[in-house]
């Protein structure tokens, strides 16, 4: 059996919330478990919409993430 260890070098993560808090929430903590990789932001994109199910606005963000 042999065992090979592989360094990820690009990450990409989305994220979606009803509220900016929360969204900014979930990206900070995976922002610290990407650290334990030595992944870093590279880029960030988000976006607004109005959810008509829901009747409020959606947040979603793209993160990705770079080697170090």
């Amino acid at each position: 059996m042999e065992f090979r260890l592989e360094r990820i070098e690009n990450k990409v993560e989305f994220f979606q919330a009803y509220d900016l808090k929360s969204l900014e929430r979930q990206i900070d903590q995976q922002i610290e478990n990407n650290k334990a990789l030595m992944l870093d932001v590279f880029a960030v994109q988000h976006h607004t919409v109005f959810d008509p199910n829901a009747g409020k606005l959606s947040y979603s963000a793209v993160v990705h993430f770079k080697a170090m």
